[in-house]
């Protein structure tokens, strides 16, 4: 059933051992802007369960990329420990992923060094942040950082990078219509909004070269009114073909505002408060968390309708993410055209699915959809409430009686 998941798959000139990829999913595993011992034991147990490529996110291009104290920050220092890291992965035959990017908005000023950079300035309820509208100078030099963050990547051992062009980040900032208000040549137009992700790429591509694949994580939609939407979403994928991208990884959403349209299911507002340590933050979340986090129902292969649209559209390799939890939705993604599946929640719950998959063919990951692991991995090391005997018996009961 399962026959084309296991065999080699061609990114660029970096060849998998399969077609599975771990999604970049922030793991709150580099407490000092550094890789731990956490972070190496997660990736190098995916990469031992038989992944062909795992993926270690958020790694910030610079200092003002930073939203958290527990975020990689990709600079010198830490590329030692991210060696470690990859020589790890290596070892257990995977490819090694890095995704780069830049919070924009999201940054934290006590974090970042400075009030948040975004395309346009204003408050963001979702920091909460105060972003400064980026001058060109701000936006020169971090393009500039991109491509040195290609050349540490390299130093690190990785074999592919992600630049993250989706999600509401700071590439993403600039190309929606309803983040980006400028006036200038980087505002109004899409060939002027998409022009800091045009330039972002030309320094990638250049940095890369031939040995560093790249990936491009990329909104189809923004989820939100006024943002974009699955046209827009349709030139953005044509564009990047252009641009020499290797790959694209499909997603959608905007986590400074339409954050569940990103996750699907709800983001328990109790157990994200539990962890805050900011204790108006904490009465807030817990008080407004499904206001400000408006769910959306689960269902396995939510981006799979638009996915298949821009496959229409597009010639270069296609990475599926979102609601891939069992051999069954891995066969349907792999019958609709994707050269490539990838999940995040499936391996935190399991980080052997695959090297179960490969003996059961329709093995399930386990997975509830709970989202409880997105709920911690803001405050401390992500988790899933399965393997976690201290979360308590109120919730574990509601995680499972309510499993979208």
């Amino acid at each position: 059933m399962l026959m084309d998941l296991f065999t080699p798959g061609k990114i660029g000139n970096l060849e998998l051992r399969n077609r599975s990829i771990r999604a970049a999913a922030f793991e709150g595993m580099c407490p000092g802007h550094e890789a731990s011992d956490s972070l190496l034991n997660y990736h190098s147990a995916v990469a031992k369960g038989g992944i062909g490529m795992t993926t270690i996110a958020y790694a910030a291009v610079n200092q003002h990329g930073l939203s958290f104290p527990h975020q990689l920050w990709l600079r010198k220092e830490a590329v030692a420990g991210l060696r470690r890291v990859t020589d790890a992965i290596h070892r257990e035959g995977a490819a090694a992923s890095l995704q780069i990017g830049h919070c924009g908005l999201m940054a934290k000023r006590s974090i970042a060094g400075g009030l948040p950079h975004a395309p346009t300035g204003g408050f963001n309820l979702y920091g909460p942040t105060f972003p400064v509208t980026m001058k060109e100078s701000q936006i020169l030099e971090t393009i500039t950082d991109f491509g040195t963050a290609i050349r540490l990547a390299r130093e690190s051992g990785f074999n592919a990078v992600e630049v993250h062009a989706g999600h509401g980040y700071l590439i993403s900032q600039f190309l929606s219509p309803y983040l980006n208000k400028r006036k200038d040549k980087w505002g109004g137009s899409f060939e002027n909004r998409s022009r800091f992700m045009r330039e972002v790429m030309k320094v990638v591509k250049a940095e890369a070269g031939n040995d560093i694949a790249v990936l491009v994580k990329m909104n189809m939609r923004d989820g939100i009114k006024g943002g974009i939407d699955l046209e827009a979403g349709i030139q953005t994928a044509r564009l990047l073909e252009e641009l020499g991208a290797d790959a694209l990884v499909l997603s959608g959403g905007l986590v400074c505002r339409t954050p569940m349209y990103v996750m699907r299911g709800q983001i328990p507002p109790n157990v994200m408060g539990r962890y805050l340590k900011n204790p108006f933050m904490r009465i807030g979340v817990q008080l407004f968390g499904d206001l400000l986090m408006k769910p959306l129902p689960y269902r396995d292969l939510y981006f799979l309708e638009d996915a298949l649209e821009i496959r229409k559209q597009v010639k270069l390799p296609l990475v599926y993410v979102g609601g891939v939890t069992s051999g069954e939705t891995v066969k349907k993604v792999l019958d609709s055209g994707f050269e490539f599946v990838s999940m995040a929640r499936a391996l935190v719950r399991d980080p052997f699915f695959i090297q179960k998959l490969k003996a059961e063919k329709t093995a399930e990951s386990g997975c509830m959809h709970s989202n409880y692991c997105i709920a911690v991995m803001y405050s401390g090391e992500m988790a899933c409430f399965q393997d976690n005997p201290s979360v308590p018996e109120k919730w574990r009961k509601s995680f499972e009686n309510n499993k979208s």
